[in-house]
């Protein structure tokens, strides 16, 4: 039997693989359909899986504040996260978007730091800022002339949605139970996610082949639901900051599928940025850890 701290490892772990696809398969999705459909309409989908397991096993409606809490999962993880990287990676490539969103780690350290009042040492404010100029340095250098494009303007919001969102669902994840508090979220959504979904399919009904349907079922059924089951699970058992470390595999994972899927050249600016991104966030994240301990 697994210790709970390598039980929350393994949970981590298997719900960042899930993840990881994410990005690539959104790329795939963007080219045949609109990006507003795919990033609200993953969640429709999501909503619709996560109401039917509530409704067959019966879960106790949340209470009072938890409501509010869930609002706010919501907010970065259904709504900010995966609209504001649909937007994104209409321009950018996978693997570009994945160094800067390799900046989440440790967005979700200073989240959760935040959040829990914490008073970490000052390297870990540090290493997390070196971290966000390293992020915004790579994405600057890439957009060419030092400036930033809005696809990575869109990106750091989307890290800074899914930072919020994963600390909070991350707590609330013990009071709720894992996928309880993503399917919550999601249904506590439905509403606006249905109404975004069908202006969407009004302004470009939605068309594509075998393939864009695949990825865009992929990111309704695991990367916007089954994915958090594994997730939230992992940061419930915790502890929440070792567990935050297994992000760090994301971005890597994500860059791997985006040469195997899309057939993207990785240039050494791309690896060099991702590696600087990448080391940053694993210091900041594991700064707090040594804290907390």
């Amino acid at each position: 039997m697994l210790s709970p701290a390598r039980a929350g490892l393994g949970w981590g772990l298997l719900g960042v693989t899930a993840f990881s696809f994410t990005v690539p398969f959104t790329r795939v999705a963007v080219g045949a359909m609109s990006p507003l459909f795919i990033g609200c309409g993953r969640a429709v989908v999501a909503a619709l899986l996560a109401a039917g397991a509530l409704a067959v096993t019966r879960q106790r409606l949340p209470r009072g504040v938890q409501w509010f809490r869930l609002a706010i999962v919501a907010a970065g993880v259904v709504v900010g996260f995966p609209v504001l990287t649909s937007f994104a990676l209409t321009t950018a490539s996978a693997s570009h978007s994945a160094v800067v969103i390799a900046l989440l780690p440790a967005a979700t350290a200073v989240i959760a730091v935040l959040r829990g009042r914490e008073r970490p040492p000052v390297r870990f404010w540090v290493t997390a800022a070196v971290g966000a100029v390293a992020a915004v340095g790579f994405a600057s250098l890439q957009g060419g002339f030092g400036r930033l494009h809005w696809s990575d303007l869109l990106l750091l919001g989307a890290v800074l949605a899914a930072g919020i969102g994963y600390a909070e669902g991350g707590l609330l994840a013990r009071e709720l139970g894992a996928w309880q508090t993503i399917s919550w979220a999601l249904v506590a959504s439905a509403p606006v996610m249905i109404a975004l979904t069908g202006f969407a399919m009004w302004q470009h009904p939605p068309s594509g082949t075998a393939v864009d349907w695949a990825a865009f079922a992929y990111l309704g059924v695991v990367s916007m639901f089954l994915g958090f089951f594994a997730w939230y699970r992992g940061l419930a058992i915790g502890p929440m900051a070792r567990v935050s470390q297994i992000q760090l595999v994301q971005p890597v994972l994500t860059i791997c599928w985006a040469v195997l899927f899309l057939r993207e050249a990785i240039t050494w600016p791309t690896a060099l940025g991702g590696l600087a991104v990448i080391a940053c966030a694993g210091l900041a994240v594991r700064t707090r850890m040594v804290r907390r301990a």
